[in-house]
Formats: structure tokens, C-alpha cells, sequence
């Protein structure tokens, strides 16, 4: 069994920060590449960042210059500095992760539950 759990979401006024993380846990014998998807009301899931095992990281245009993925490879955690929030970034925010369980098993996609996040006045 593998399972990601997020965390940090919460209510913020625009302009402030907020940092979510997402752990993996479970049988792993490596991790690609994780990111982070958002999903607001009514609309479709979209790509917000990703990063792969080496650090190289691809951001959502919408968020460029305001959010920074991270991960710790020996916690096997990623992380989501987000800053000057605005309201269209209220969403579900869920991380995913592509695991190999074994040496000769296949990469498989796994998503955390989500973590909502709302930024309002």
C-alpha cells in the first residue's frame, strides 16, 4: 500500500502565504516525479507544479513568480510555498506522485486526498 497525505491548506486573505506539504508512505523503492493539481469549483483539475527526482521543476503560468515546489527525497515529501494568494487560487489542492514499489515493478500514479485551500476577505 503507498498513501500521500497532505497538509497546511487552510482560509487566508489575498496577498498572504501559505505552505502545503505531501508525504508519501507505505512500500517505495523510488519516486518520480510528484507535483501539485488544483481543482476549484466547477472547473477541471489542473496542473499547478511538478517536480522530478533531480529538482527540475515546471510551474502553471497562473503561478509563476508566486509558488515554489520543493521535495525532500529522504523524507519522501513535496512541498508548496505558495505567496501572494489571490482568490482565483481557492481550490482542493492534491498532490500526486509517480512510485515504483519494487525494483522490477511498474511507476504507478498515486494521489493524496486533497487539502482545500481559500483565500477570501
Amino acid at each position: 500500500q503507498v498513501q500521500l497525505v497532505e497538509s497546511g491548506g487552510g482560509l487566508v486573505q489575498p496577498g498572504w502565504s501559505l505552505r502545503l506539504s505531501c508525504a508519501a508512505s507505505g512500500t517505495i523503492f523510488s519516486i518520480n516525479a510528484m507535483g501539485w493539481y488544483r481543482q476549484a469549483p466547477g472547473k477541471q483539475r489542473e496542473l499547478v507544479a511538478t517536480i522530478t527526482s533531480g529538482g527540475v521543476t515546471n510551474y502553471a503560468d497562473s503561478v509563476k513568480g508566486r509558488f515554489t515546489i520543493s521535495r525532500d527525497n529522504a523524507k519522501n515529501t513535496v512541498y508548496l510555498e505558495m505567496n501572494s494568494l489571490k482568490p482565483e487560487d481557492t481550490a482542493v489542492y492534491y498532490c500526486n506522485a509517480g512510485i515504483r514499489r519494487s525494483y522490477s515493478g511498474y511507476t504507478g500514479s498515486y494521489w493524496g486526498q486533497g487539502t482545500q485551500v481559500t483565500v477570501s476577505s
